[in-house]
């Protein structure tokens, strides 16, 4: 299948989950708190992608939800809140979300080559569960992504449906991590692509941001999601100490799952990746020890 036809496909089925869930959020039952009515149509909106997923037999389909979904809720709590249209807060967490949202989206779309091919983590979940591979699927592959993306939400939440005090210095910390994490994301992935295009066969990646970090795209994803946890603080002060909780869920899921995986699998096909990792950090940007060692 050619990769328009593939992305048709995908675009259809996320018409067909964004539509159930307005469908519920607009006709379904009223709970009575708008972060469990977004929650629940969130859920609506995943069962939709896991069936096309199915479908399918191609749990790709999914990935792209991740970097869609943030931005229809976070639209749909600050209309239903019926919050003031003029709150500056307000604003810049719905900026910051879209531009999060175009950059990791549009990098998806690049890189995407198509239905024939699948993320080599999700036949790896499914064969791991044996006779339960379908519930794997189901709740490792889409539903723990979307509780966590919801999460991540959360403090995005509280600043979209409360009003909150004026814009304060922690406003502009919030502003300048979440553009910053963006904008080394995209860099991150520029430079990548770049390598893919041009290494030799058991080359590993060591320039640029690749040279201080073995995943600065995980850690400008992980700065994103901390950005709205500063967002939500500067809002609500009195709650510093739960709204951390969808950043900290990330920061678990990136060092506990994702980057193992990455590095286990880096390894194994990649011997001079051994190097790599003996002299740049695993996460945070810094000098390669090299580097330091010379200064």
């Amino acid at each position: 299948m050619s990769k328009a036809a593939s992305l048709t496909r995908v675009a259809i089925a996320y018409v067909l989950a964004f539509g159930a869930a307005t469908g519920w959020l607009l006709w379904g039952p009223d709970t009575r708190w708008l972060w469990l009515d977004g929650l629940l149509g969130d859920l609506v909106a995943t069962l939709v992608v896991f069936a096309a997923s199915r479908v399918h037999r191609n749990s790709s389909f999914y990935d792209a939800y991740w970097s869609i979904l943030p931005p229809y809720l976070a639209l749909y709590w600050w209309l239903a809140a019926d919050a003031a249209r003029d709150d500056a807060r307000a604003w810049l967490v719905l900026g910051v979300i879209a531009l999060w949202a175009v950059r990791l989206t549009g990098n998806w779309i690049v890189t995407f080559p198509g239905l024939h091919h699948e993320d080599w983590r999700y036949p790896l979940v499914r064969a791991r569960a044996g006779r339960l591979e379908l519930l794997a699927d189901l709740v490792g592959i889409h539903l723990v992504p979307t509780l966590q993306v919801f999460l991540g939400l959360v403090p995005a939440y509280v600043v979209l449906t409360r009003s909150g005090p004026g814009l304060r210095w922690l406003d502009g910390v919030a502003l300048v991590v979440g553009v910053g994490a963006v904008v080394l994301a995209f860099v991150a992935d520029r430079q990548m692509q770049r390598f893919a295009r041009e290494r030799t066969p058991g080359q590993v990646m060591d320039r640029g941001l690749w040279a201080w970090s073995r995943h600065p795209n995980y850690f400008g994803e992980i700065s994103f999601w901390w950005s709205l946890a500063l967002f939500g603080i500067a809002a609500s002060p009195a709650d510093w100490w739960w709204l951390p909780v969808g950043g900290v869920a990330m920061l678990a899921m990136f060092l506990g799952a994702s980057i193992p995986m990455m590095e286990q699998r880096s390894l194994e096909r990649r011997p001079a990746y051994r190097e790599v990792v003996a002299r740049v950090p695993v996460l945070v940007p810094r000098p390669p020890r090299s580097a330091r060692s010379a200064g």
